[in-house]
């Protein structure tokens, strides 16, 4: 799934003058921060997408139920810098001999092309959301070229000899209860069987006694179970895995019944198709700061902002130095305003956050900040930037 060379273990941030220039378009610059908690130290990339020769895109593994380090993930990929991303499943002390899949959160696209749908909202990993947020909200890049915060929901449907059933997950570790869910060539080879555990309120809840999984090859279906799998899906297959009534409806399929499965992320606002979008949740829109943020938890974070209309994104990294603070939700939102963004989005933080550049000629990224866990942690997903200049 991954080509290329993994860049080495992370090592101690190298100082940088402000403003030093990666690439055509993008710069990296790292400064100080006095902070309730103390001193903290960021890491910041100013990517000007109005350059035809920067762009931006999601980092991922090839499949969404994978995990590798940022830095592995950028130098894959060819990028010239890059972000860690959304929160993800990354324990399961819950339900013994269930495996954690190491999916993200929210929805994912990718070089236009849909990856995967939100979790129920209980089923989240990360720290509590703001007030009108949810699992469905996502950074993103249109195709032309301007960023944008937005929620981009599932449509979907499964069609059968006995009518449409409305399709509720795509590749997620999580489904809503009594739902149906699909899983594509790009889910993985994780096993599926964490998508029927817990409740769309309560993530610890234990698994449904009530599933059942189908597998359509071709347009028919080619084999049925009534626990759901894992390995790898070939491209010509969907699985589809129900719970509860969802599981009901998919026992009356047989072996050799038709079966078509349509799938589609919706966006709430923009009319702009998304070449790019990934999952976290805001904490600065219109210019102002999203009421209620946390002011009092400071921990090490990642976050991505914008500003003039969307053309020039800001990529920030705190440092996870030991003689480094970090910043409240609060902080973050704040800080991303001074710096001139009018809208930013919160990323997975504490021992993910990492931010990673390319020098000139070098033929692998080096990490920036000092992940705060002493080494880089595996990812399933992460924001690059990409250069032809």
């Amino acid at each position: 799934m991954l080509a290329g060379t993994a860049s080495a273990v992370a090592a101690p941030a190298v100082a940088a003058p402000a403003g030093r220039r990666i690439a055509p378009g993008v710069t990296y610059r790292q400064f100080d921060i006095d902070a309730r908690a103390g001193k903290a130290r960021a890491h910041l990339l100013t990517v000007d997408l109005a350059n035809p020769h920067v762009r931006v895109d999601l980092l991922y593994p090839g499949v969404v139920a994978a995990r590798a380090t940022v830095s592995r993930l950028a130098d894959s990929a060819g990028a010239v810098a890059g972000v860690n991303g959304d929160f993800f499943h990354i324990t399961e002390t819950q339900h013994p001999g269930v495996q954690a899949t190491g999916a993200s959160v929210g929805p994912a696209v990718a070089a236009g092309k849909v990856l995967k749908a939100a979790v129920p909202k209980g089923q989240r990993f990360g720290p509590a959301l703001p007030a009108g947020t949810g699992t469905q909200d996502v950074f993103g890049v249109g195709t032309d070229r301007r960023a944008r915060l937005d929620r981009l929901s599932l449509a979907g449907t499964v069609g059968t000899p006995d009518g449409r059933l409305a399709l509720k997950g795509l590749n997620q570790y999580a489904l809503p209860v009594n739902s149906v869910g699909a899983f594509t060539a790009k889910w993985g080879s994780a096993s599926r069987a964490r998508a029927v555990c817990g409740t769309d309120t309560q993530r610890s809840a234990p698994c449904s006694e009530e599933t059942y999984e189908v597998k359509v090859r071709a347009g028919r279906v080619a084999s049925v179970s009534a626990a759901p799998g894992s390995g790898a899906i070939p491209a010509d297959t969907t699985v589809l895995v129900g719970r509860e009534e969802g599981a009901r409806r998919l026992r009356t399929l047989s072996v050799g019944d038709p079966v078509d499965v349509t799938h589609s992320l919706v966006a709430a606002s923009s009319g702009v198709p998304y070449t790019f979008a990934i999952g976290g949740f805001p904490v600065l829109r219109g210019g102002a700061p999203l009421s209620g943020l946390d002011d009092v938890t400071s921990a090490v974070r990642t976050a991505v902002g914008y500003k003039d209309g969307g053309q020039q994104l800001l990529l920030l990294a705190l440092d996870g130095a030991a003689d480094h603070r970090g910043l409240t939700v609060a902080e973050e939102a704040d800080t991303m305003r001074s710096l001139g963004a009018s809208a930013a989005f919160n990323l997975d933080g504490g021992g993910s956050t990492e931010l990673v550049t390319r020098a000139a000629g070098a033929g692998a990224v080096s990490v920036r900040n000092h992940p705060s866990g002493g080494a880089e942690r595996p990812v399933p997903n992460g924001i690059g930037v990409f250069s032809t200049g």
